[in-house]
């Protein structure tokens, strides 16, 4: 293509019959189709769509001249798809940080992007712009910030209709599976890894007692809507038929007092401040002495200050306290770790401290699998990281990776160099350390060759040393490396 515009790479939401985002390198562009350009010019020149950009709830979106859109076409594979789809307009959109998917964020995160969700349906009430769409794969967090990203939801209301078509997807897809978290421990990546959808009121009315099935929220968002499933209707889609009022007025009033009623059901199923786990009393009981820990944050607060990453993947990041060192040197730290309950605490105290952290359900060991048709439609953790950070931080985590995981030396430092441009602060952890010895249960020979030796000699296939630190008073040994 001429002008150096870069060929089609990907094509998302294809399931979207307004348009079509296609990827390109590092832009972003959303094809839109005739039928839907009315309802996305009266969208973006609204009221709200102003007051959605002044709080950086949307990306920042700008529509293509038609000399540029022209300019785009000359590429083949942009202008095939958006012949295919019969295009009419094209927009450019900021692409925001770190991509993630909601099967990937701790409750409390679904839980914000539930919120934002019913604050644009409410906010577009008054202003006759409706919400046609209220699903969690509508959001995309900037940091802990949640972003509401597809323009194409929006649609103009006719005054007199008091249906709001998405209350069930937004019961399914977020209020139940929030429910599951709080009262069954089930997370949104055990959920909706495998239910794009979401969860039935079915399903959850089959996991309650029968005391359960009685009491709020049960009785509402599982028992009233399995039974009456069990009806059949002479016309099982007329639910779903738009019902208009003739009065405007009532109208509104109905939707307000919809959206206020699920706002009521959202406020009843935030996640526990309370919320424990095997690891979220990790940061402040753990093997290290208070001089250790502090010789710890000091070695990475060094690091990265020499280097001053752009950007950071903190992996296994617990509560975070590497996370914030990163972050408060600048960086935009995506942290992962397997842990919901220490990521949902860890997203608290982010938003709450305005600290660029994004805090994802990722066991490093097991990544999150490309999902979706073909695999294609939600890549893979690594197809997303590779490449991306500028440093990655791997601190009392190695140990984990080669004795639970059984994952080769090697193949864990080929990986973090694959992650990286720049920076990897690692900490190195001897088979005579406590921790090691009480994960390994015994089978600490298994692991005799591994020593500061042989895990240097082995870095250095894909690393320069930088620095270097033992961490008095024990076995571990902090290193900062530079991919070569």
């Amino acid at each position: 293509m001429s002008g150096g515009t870069p060929t089609p790479s990907h094509v998302s939401s294809f399931r979207d019959p307004g348009g079509a985002l296609v990827r390109s390198g590092d832009r972003l562009y959303r094809i839109v189709t005739a039928a839907a350009v009315p309802d996305l010019e009266a969208f973006l020149g609204s009221k709200l769509a102003h007051k959605l950009n002044e709080k950086k709830a949307l990306p920042t979106t700008r529509r293509l001249s038609a000399e540029e859109s022209a300019e785009l076409r000359r590429d083949e594979g942009f202008r095939s798809i958006y012949e295919a789809i019969g295009g009419a307009a094209v927009l450019e959109h900021e692409r925001i940080g770190f991509p993630s998917f909601p099967y990937e964020w701790p409750a409390e995160m679904l839980h914000a992007a539930a919120e934002l969700t019913l604050d644009l349906a409410r906010w577009g009430l008054k202003e006759g712009i409706g919400l046609k769409d209220a699903t969690p794969l509508n959001v995309i967090f900037r940091g802990p910030q949640p972003v509401f990203v597809d323009v194409l939801s929006f649609e103009r209301r006719t005054p007199g209709d008091a249906t709001w078509l998405p209350y069930a997807q937004f019961v399914r897809t977020f209020l139940l599976p929030l429910l599951a978290w709080k009262h069954f421990g089930l997370s949104p990546e055990q959920i909706l890894t495998t239910r794009r959808d979401g969860l039935e009121p079915e399903e959850v009315y089959r996991w309650l007692s029968a005391a359960q099935r009685l009491r709020p929220p049960f009785l509402s968002l599982a028992t009233l809507p399995a039974w009456l499933s069990k009806k059949k209707q002479a016309n099982e889609t007329a639910i779903y038929e738009r019902k208009p009022l003739g009065n405007a007025e009532k109208a509104q009033f109905i939707l307000e007092s919809l959206l206020n009623g699920l706002r009521r059901s959202l406020g009843r199923l935030r996640p526990p401040e309370s919320a424990r786990s095997t690891w979220s009393e990790y940061a402040t009981q753990n093997s290290y002495s208070a001089e250790q820990a502090g010789t710890k944050q000091r070695f990475v607060t060094e690091a990265l200050a020499a280097r001053a990453p752009a950007t950071a993947l903190d992996i296994g990041c617990n509560t975070g306290v590497f996370s914030r060192i990163a972050a408060q040197a600048g960086a935009a730290v995506v942290a992962i770790d397997y842990d919901p309950v220490v990521l949902g605490a860890l997203w608290s105290a982010a938003a709450r401290e305005g600290l660029n952290i994004l805090p994802l359900t990722v066991n490093f060991g097991r990544p999150t699998p490309a999902t979706g048709w073909r695999n294609e439609e939600f890549p893979s953790f690594l197809e997303r990281a590779r490449g991306r950070f500028d440093a990655v931080l791997m601190l009392a985590v190695l140990h984990h990776l080669l004795v639970t995981e059984r994952i080769p030396l090697d193949a864990v430092l080929a990986t973090a160099a694959e992650l990286t441009r720049d920076l990897l602060v690692i900490e190195f952890v001897g088979v005579d350390d406590p921790m090691f010895r009480k994960i390994a249960r015994g089978r600490e020979g298994l692991h005799a060759g591994l020593t500061p030796e042989s895990f240097e000699a082995a870095a250095a296939r894909h690393f320069r040393l930088e620095r270097r630190e033992k961490i008095e008073g024990s076995s571990r040994i902090l290193y900062a490396y530079r991919k070569v």
